[in-house]
């Protein structure tokens, strides 16, 4: 670690404005705020957010997009010791007050076009006092973010009150399994893992990253906030994914650094331009979040000649644990090896190691694993032992030591008592150009215990046939694997990150 890693992380961004002070830090349409700029807003909030009570420990609510507003207030909130609480803009009231209530949030930060939702948590979500609002807010009791900053501009806080081990945010889990549950990631779990990752992509001042990924998931926060952040890099934020404005901002700035999900990707290599967009600043495009697809892999870098990489890791583990490392060996179809710092073992339901190229579960040790679950130690309890974390998905170790993700534990289907891995059913499938998308999961079976179905996303404008379907998976797959049920629809049900949220398409109906 460098000589600011016994500080928090506005230490450790005030560190990168000593030294890149007038450097751009964060671009947003024409918008720019410097390295210099961004921390004296940061301080500036953090001396007001502490004038309104927020006291180490708290937990302080962003209701954001990917705006300045996101990363100054994130910046503020842990420069006090305070736990930001990130919520995704588009729940509905019922969601996101659960996760206010259960943080027990006092305070809120959003924008003036969320009032609405603002109104509602207000009334839903006891305890909640302090309202920041940045624009022309409706809201009587709303304080005015921009004037609360400004007003405190001749007093920022200058220093990070936040020890290495202090909580730094409160992270919810998109719930895939019931109700979210609150990841605990401490500012040392955060550094350390953006720093392991730095190492990997070998990150300078010099990049530029394209933030569409939302801020709020753990995804987008580490790998395109915190980490240019240390390097001194650009940050350029998008509010949300388009194909042509992600391409024409590549373009424009420049960008060098471009993580995403798998749809990003396969959305990207199928699109339609007038022209082909020049993307020779890119040097690595980083996949994440979700499972990629080998056709998305390859069709994205024949298309753009842009080196496309795999990574994994859940929001418990901050949350990279592996990645193909874009300057070394790659391997398709897996997720790399660990990241520096990070520990993977494959391990059977007794908790023993399995021998190279089995499958079991997939646990994992370092500075990046979460403290717990907020307010839930039974959840802690089975998800961390002997400082291991358990990660309830299945993998499997080659001799080099590259991680392959076989499926989620959860999401396995035994037919017959013989185990079928959904991602494995759901390849086949992608590999049809009349798909789009493709889901599988169990469904209930009298004599067989479960049966594979399969819901397909057709391509635009193309008929395709559950016939068609089951003799492709034929020619490819055990007939145990073969899907006895496919289904159509307009679209795969999705968490924020864009991944399918199987456990609405396992629920009947």
């Amino acid at each position: 670690m460098d000589n600011n890693s016994r500080t928090g992380l506005f230490g450790a961004v005030l560190s990168s404005a000593a030294e890149f002070g007038q450097r751009p830090a964060v671009l947003a349409g024409e918008y720019t705020l410097t390295y210099q700029q961004l921390t004296a807003s940061a301080g500036s909030l953090a001396a007001g957010l502490a004038e309104l009570g927020v006291k180490r420990g708290d937990r302080v609510g962003l209701l954001l997009p990917n705006c300045p507003q996101f990363i100054v207030s994130y910046l503020a909130t842990t420069a006090l010791g305070a736990m930001a609480v990130p919520v995704h803009c588009q729940l509905s009231a019922a969601e996101a007050a659960y996760i206010l209530n259960h943080a027990q949030a006092q305070t809120l930060i959003s924008i003036a076009e969320l009032d609405s939702l603002v109104s509602e948590l207000h009334s839903r979500v006891a305890g909640l006092t302090n309202l920041l609002i940045s624009g022309q807010s409706a809201i009587e009791e709303a304080i005015d973010l921009e004037q609360l900053t400004s007003a405190r501009a001749d007093r920022p806080v200058q220093s990070d009150a936040a020890q290495l081990d202090d909580p730094a945010v409160l992270i919810y889990t998109s719930g895939t399994t019931g109700q979210p549950k609150g990841a605990v990631l401490s500012h040392r779990n955060l550094l350390a893992n953006a720093r392991s990752c730095r190492e990997l992509i070998g990150v300078s001042s010099e990049d530029t990253f394209l933030a569409v990924l939302p801020l709020f998931h753990s995804f987008g926060a580490t790998v395109c906030m915190i980490l240019p952040l240390l390097a001194g890099a650009e940050i350029v934020l998008q509010t949300a994914f388009a194909p042509l404005p992600v391409l024409e901002t590549l373009e424009k700035h420049q960008v060098t650094i471009f993580a995403g999900v798998p749809a990003m990707f396969a959305v990207l290599t199928k699109c339609r331009t007038s022209r082909e967009h020049d993307l020779h600043s890119l040097r690595a495009c980083i996949s994440g979040g979700a499972p990629l697809p080998l056709e998305v892999l390859s069709g994205f870098q024949e298309r753009y000649g842009v080196v496309l990489v795999e990574g994994y890791g859940p929001t418990e583990a901050s949350p990279v644990v592996s990645a193909n490392p874009p300057q070394g060996v790659q391997k398709p179809g897996s997720v790399g090896p660990p990241i520096l710092g990070v520990e993977v073992r494959i391990v059977d339901d007794t908790g023993q190691d399995l021998p190279t190229g089995e499958v079991g579960e997939i646990i994992v040790a370092g500075d990046n694993v979460m403290q717990g679950y907020w307010q839930d130690a039974t959840a802690t309890a089975e998800a961390i032992k002997d400082g291991w974390l358990y990660t309830g998905d299945l993998g499997k170790l080659d001799a080099d030591g590259y991680l392959y993700i076989v499926d989620r534990k959860k999401d396995m289907i035994i037919v017959g008592g013989t185990n079928v891995y959904p991602r494995e059913v759901e390849d086949v499938i992608a590999q049809m150009p009349q798909v789009a998308e493709v889901a599988v999961v169990g469904r209930p079976d009298p004599v067989r215990g479960e049966r594979v179905r399969a819901v397909i996303v057709p391509a635009e404008g193309i008929e395709l046939s559950a016939e068609q379907v089951i003799s492709h998976c034929r020619q490819h797959l055990a007939p145990f694997k073969v899907p006895r049920i496919v289904e159509f629809q307009e679209s795969l049900p999705k968490s924020a990150l864009g991944k399918v949220l199987k456990r609405e398409l396992r629920e009947p109906g």
